[in-house]
């Protein structure tokens, strides 16, 4: 018995951790109300020249900006299902 539940608590995370969603598909439902060039202040998808500073600032900045929110970025970005990779992959797809 001990043993099928140490198994078991070794398998679980792997059985429920979320996969990383699509990132446009994200992007369209919780990024596009502020990106899509409502807020002149909001980096384009796509805009590199915008980008290329934010991203020398490293990901790891990047996604603590989105998660705690920064300037006139409501934390979390609107997404509260996104996960830190989820934030990654948008930022990726956003900034080619």
């Amino acid at each position: 018995m001990k043993k099928w539940l140490l198994a078991a608590g070794v398998l679980m995370p792997f059985f429920s951790a979320q996969a990383t969603q699509d990132p446009e598909a994200m992007y369209n439902r919780a990024c596009v109300a502020c990106h899509a060039g409502q807020l002149p202040m909001a980096p384009k998808p796509g805009d590199r020249a915008v980008w290329a500073p934010r991203l020398s600032q490293g990901m790891d900045t990047l996604v603590q900006h989105v998660t705690q929110g920064f300037k006139a970025m409501p934390p979390r970005g609107l997404c509260m299902d996104c996960s830190s990779e989820d934030y990654r992959a948008i930022i990726q797809w956003m900034s080619e």
